[in-house]
């Protein structure tokens, strides 16, 4: 649903649009009229609203001085309704990005028109939207597994939410929501393939492996290399070689 806002200085003029209009149906939802619409600004500036459906001559401020003042708030989407058919009006609408200018009396198919169409470019506003934090979203998550291997000796999770300028507790949310793996479990991983690939070099021995990745001691390193791939250094060492 999206959010709809109604201003009009006559009290039944409001009333009958926000009642009798099957706004639901079409996805709207009227969360608030106005009969003032310095009080609607005030409304609009404090709370999410996506849609201002607003008359221009009212006293106090007129519509085109409250979409003027609508203009440093991003995203919101105005339509005029009017008994004038000034041409003055239609070129502050225009100046103004106004979605559309309708005539009163209301007339309902040309409403019902008019927010059909702003419903679809709401629609493709909120599909770009979604597409650009799913982007930002990867680049985090590519971010961190770059920062795990390149520091998977002594990585943290503090350090890589550091890196990503998040909190350790919305990185390690976002990093299992994106990735399918835990942070820990992605560290896991890199280190433990790093250990095979060293392992298969009989240069180096377990313990000085164990070290180089990070490990306080070589048992804690064996236990982990047992419980990742089933069979403890050493074992692999001695299968590798007979192969």
């Amino acid at each position: 649903m999206y959010t709809l806002v109604i201003i009009d200085d006559e009290e039944k003029i409001v009333e009958g649009i926000a009642h009798l209009f099957p706004w639901e149906e079409i996805g709207f939802q009227v969360v608030q009229s106005f009969t003032n619409a310095a009080l609607a600004l005030d409304y609009i500036i404090k709370n999410p609203v996506d849609v201002v459906l607003s008359d221009i001559e009212m006293p106090g401020m007129n519509g085109l001085q409250l979409c003027e003042a609508l203009q440093a708030i991003e995203g919101v989407h105005i339509i005029f309704f009017s008994s004038y058919q000034n041409y003055e009006y239609f070129r502050s609408a225009i100046r103004l990005s106004v979605d559309d200018y309708l005539l009163k009396p209301i007339n309902y198919p040309e409403l019902l028109t008019c927010f059909a169409r702003v419903k679809s470019q709401l629609d493709e506003e909120h599909k770009q939207v979604e597409e650009l934090s799913g982007g930002y979203y990867e680049q985090i998550v590519a971010r961190t597994i770059q920062y795990l291997k390149e520091h998977y000796r002594q990585a943290s999770l503090e350090e890589a939410a550091e890196q990503v300028n998040l909190s350790p507790a919305y990185l390690s949310k976002i990093f299992k929501e994106k990735s399918g793996t835990g942070f820990s479990d992605t560290l896991s991983s890199i280190r433990m393939n790093k250990a095979k690939e060293m392992l298969d070099d009989p240069q180096y021995k377990s313990y000085d492996i164990a070290y180089y990745l990070g490990y306080d001691n070589p048992k804690n390193f064996s236990r982990a290399f047992k419980a990742y791939f089933g069979m403890s250094p050493s074992e692999y060492r001695s299968r590798t070689t007979e192969e």
